[in-house]
């Protein structure tokens, strides 16, 4: 039952509502599950929402829930509907690696459609105040919605070392892992981004300069920006520095490249807009991958190597998709083993959206004409051995984790991937 989209101050745009897939073991006693507010579960709502925002580009967000049912509006179902969107908020905010700024729109959406009378109920909720109530809300149909956007998109190279102290080896691998990506997030907020080329001032109009139809409007349809990061290797003069020494019992290095992709509506768009979803799509596709890892390892109980071996796992690729009539394109995260049809039956799980297998886009498995031997035999920072996986990985990021303290259980191995490949050895 989420419904994503895109903020702005005067409007929201809501692209997608999807619905929430019934857990199997209730399957049976859901013939009728939208007349009762009791088959309301907050939990696996939740986490579906946790899904979705997985598979949502830059720009877009979890914009709130909504719900369809035979009964009218009540204060019960106002109360769910309002405890619903504040523990998503909760559960998909832990998660990221960005905040949202001060003068960002904070309210969420929740939407009660009733089949039997066909009214529509629409309220939003300030998620920022914990105290917020119900505000009135239009609900609107807008033609044209599906393909005003405009797209941006980046390659992002990557090289994160993060050292593994002494003093936190009693933390996971994962919290560990996230306290590194913290301090990369913030190069990535700080960093100078050149859009097709050029460095625009933040409140300049996205798209100034561009070519005005003959109603006077902007040509704005389908079209893409490239854009380009350049990170920060020195702070500021007015800014202090100071190293730290640290014992550490290993390191976890991330180092390559990933996609990147962001959509903002082609309603009077602001450079500093544009940015901020390339930002945040960067970031979450990072820390995504990274959970996608530590959940599969978990999942399937790897077995772990001796101190002398090399482990390696090949990660998975983004996979961007097209919803019909729409110039968005949704994403999802495909390991090696895994077939287009798994792909499609995940999106029609999670989306409740069917889609053609040949419309995915892999956007970062390596053409094979261009591989080289160099993709698999990168040298590594801290180890001299040449060993490499024996099959050649269509990756474009190398993750090596290196640990000097023995054995380690395999549900706590994990990183980072745009399609990586994860090296495990000990001294």
């Amino acid at each position: 039952m989420p419904t994503a989209g895109q903020c702005s101050s005067q409007k929201d745009y809501v692209i997608l509502a999807t619905r929430t897939p019934p857990k199997e073991e209730k399957n049976e006693n859901l013939k009728h599950p939208k007349d009762k507010l009791d088959n309301l579960d907050e939990e696996w709502a939740t986490e579906h929402a946790n899904q979705v925002s997985r598979m949502l580009p830059g720009g877009l967000l979890v914009l709130g829930v909504f719900i369809i049912t035979t009964l009218e509006m009540g204060n019960d179902f106002q109360n769910t509907l309002r405890r619903l969107v504040f523990a998503m908020e909760k559960s998909m905010n832990k998660k990221r690696l960005w905040n949202f700024t001060e003068g960002e729109v904070s309210d969420r959406v929740t939407l009660h459609v009733c089949s039997s009378t066909k009214k529509i109920v629409c309220r939003t909720y300030d998620i920022h105040d914990p105290k917020s109530s119900a505000k009135p809300a239009d609900w609107k149909y807008q033609n044209g919605l599906s393909t005003s956007w405009l797209s941006l998109e980046c390659t992002v190279h990557i090289n994160i070392h993060i050292p593994l102290s002494t003093t936190s080896v009693s933390y996971t691998l994962e919290k560990n892992a996230k306290n590194g990506l913290a301090r990369w997030a913030k190069q990535i907020e700080n960093g100078v981004y050149l859009i097709n080329g050029q460095v625009r001032a933040e409140d300049c109009d996205l798209l100034e300069g561009q070519k005005k139809s003959s109603k006077g409007s902007t040509q704005a349809v389908s079209q893409s920006f490239d854009v380009r990061v350049l990170t920060q290797l020195l702070l500021n003069s007015d800014h202090r520095s100071t190293a730290t020494v640290q014992i550490c019992s290993g390191s976890v290095n991330l180092k390559g490249a990933v996609k990147c992709r962001a959509y903002i509506h082609s309603s009077k768009p602001k450079v500093k807009d544009a940015v901020q979803a390339v930002k945040r799509d960067i970031l979450n596709t990072v820390a995504d991958r990274c959970e996608i890892l530590f959940e599969d390892l978990l999942l399937n109980e790897i077995p772990e190597k001796k101190d002398s071996e090399k482990e390696f796992h090949i990660l998975p690729h983004r996979v961007f998709v097209p919803i019909p009539g729409s110039t968005v394109m949704l994403c999802d995260y495909k390991f090696g083993d895994e077939s287009a049809e798994e792909i499609r039956d995940h999106f029609i799980e999670m989306l409740d959206h069917r889609i053609q297998t040949e419309d995915l886009e892999i956007a970062e498995e390596i053409n094979t004409a261009f591989m080289s031997s160099s993709m698999n035999t990168e040298p590594s920072l801290d180890n001299t051995d040449d060993e490499q996986p024996k099959e050649p990985i269509k990756t474009t990021v190398v993750l090596k984790i290196q640990q000097n303290i023995g054995m380690i259980t395999a549900f706590a191995v994990a990183a980072l991937a745009a399609g990586i490949s994860f090296h495990y050895f000990s001294d």
